[in-house]
């Protein structure tokens, strides 16, 4: 679900591994017009299309030797899924209007907020995309199934606030953890 926290965890697994030095880029796949996406990917030549007035390095490059973390995936349109595949089987990339492949080594974290599987049985995602990037799942529940974390999260937000405001709040009361504990928090952490 949206605001789970799945970007946070894409940074714990980066942040914790021998790539944590190297850079790690974010991309929402949904908050990109699908005409920009390639660009903002792949990067372009200058004059490969109007309004090309430079060369562009795109995520993949500059996540060369981090990782890249590509949320709401199923958004990608087909055209750019196939450009994906190359990058993920042959480990290189090519610039919007480009002519000489790019190297790559970049660890790449997918996220959706729908089931991949089925995205890909209904034809919104191709199956052999999936099948190149379903090595591993982490299922994220939302936090009104995760009760435990409730409070855990909430002294986090708060010690984070107090040195954002500079206050020394010490805790919540019990009647306000109860609230917090029954409440369904359907904005998941980015509400709390």
């Amino acid at each position: 679900e949206s605001g789970t926290g799945k970007e946070l965890i894409a940074k714990a697994l980066h942040y914790n591994s021998t790539r944590s030095q190297e850079p790690f880029i974010p991309i929402n796949c949904g908050a990109i017009p699908a005409e920009l996406l390639e660009s903002e990917l792949f990067g372009h030549e200058k004059g490969s299309f109007t309004g090309a007035v430079n060369q562009k390095v795109g995520s993949f490059e500059l996540a060369n030797g981090g990782t890249i973390f590509l949320d709401e995936i199923t958004n990608l349109s087909y055209d750019i899924q196939i450009s994906l595949l190359r990058v993920v089987q042959e480990r290189k990339m090519r610039r919007v209007g480009g002519n000489k492949d790019i190297s790559l080594d970049v660890r790449i974290i997918i996220a959706s907020n729908e089931k991949l599987s089925d995205a890909a049985q209904t034809g919104k995602f191709r199956e052999d995309l999936f099948h190149r990037f379903n090595e591993f799942t982490i299922n994220i529940p939302p936090l009104r199934e995760r009760k435990d974390d409730i409070m855990l999260f909430s002294a986090h937000f708060m010690a984070q606030a107090n040195k954002l405001l500079n206050k020394t709040v010490q805790g919540f009361s019990p009647a306000v953890e109860a609230i917090f504990r029954n409440y369904g928090w359907p904005g998941n952490l980015r509400e709390l």
